[in-house]
């Protein structure tokens, strides 16, 4: 927990050429794909449906490039982690974007080995200067990690 503290920390405080911050929160619902060849997670399920939350800031860097990094509590089932992306973010277009990036993660109870890195992909589309919907996919690289979609709504402070 202390390393994905510290990562998002000190992405916060690195980026040089800051023209504007936002701040915002978010949150929704996921749908979790789990590989299941072995382990056990709680019921052993292929698919289960839950919720997230949490906080993001925004960071214009140039010409419709932007760095997004978020924390985010992630609850399904008996899996309950912290979820970390720090996406690079473009302007498709004035209220379309795309942000790929790496995903850091804490899971509580299930791994002995905690903290994993995953990948992220996400698409997000802005209704007015606050409110913004947003679908995003992160892909788990272990045998054990789980595949997520997620469908949510954000909101700029």
């Amino acid at each position: 927990m202390r390393k994905v503290i510290f990562i998002v920390g000190l992405l916060f405080f690195s980026v040089s050429d800051i023209h504007a911050q936002e701040l915002g929160v978010k949150g929704g619902l996921n749908i979790t794909f789990f590989k299941v060849t072995q382990g056990d997670f709680g019921t052993n399920p292929d698919t289960e449906v839950g919720f997230y939350g949490g906080v993001f800031a925004d960071f214009k860097i140039d010409n419709g490039f932007h760095i997004q990094p978020e924390v985010l509590y992630k609850g399904v089932g008996d899996l309950e982690f912290i979820n970390a992306p720090i996406y690079l973010k473009y302007d498709i277009y004035n209220s379309f974007h795309i942000l790929v990036g790496p995903s850091l993660n804490y899971f509580f109870d299930i791994f002995n080995n905690k903290f994993k890195v995953r990948a992220d992909i996400s698409l997000e589309y802005d209704f007015g200067s606050k409110l913004s919907i947003h679908m995003k996919y992160t892909l788990g690289f272990e045998e054990l990690s789980p595949n997520i979609i997620f469908l949510g709504l954000g909101y700029r402070l």
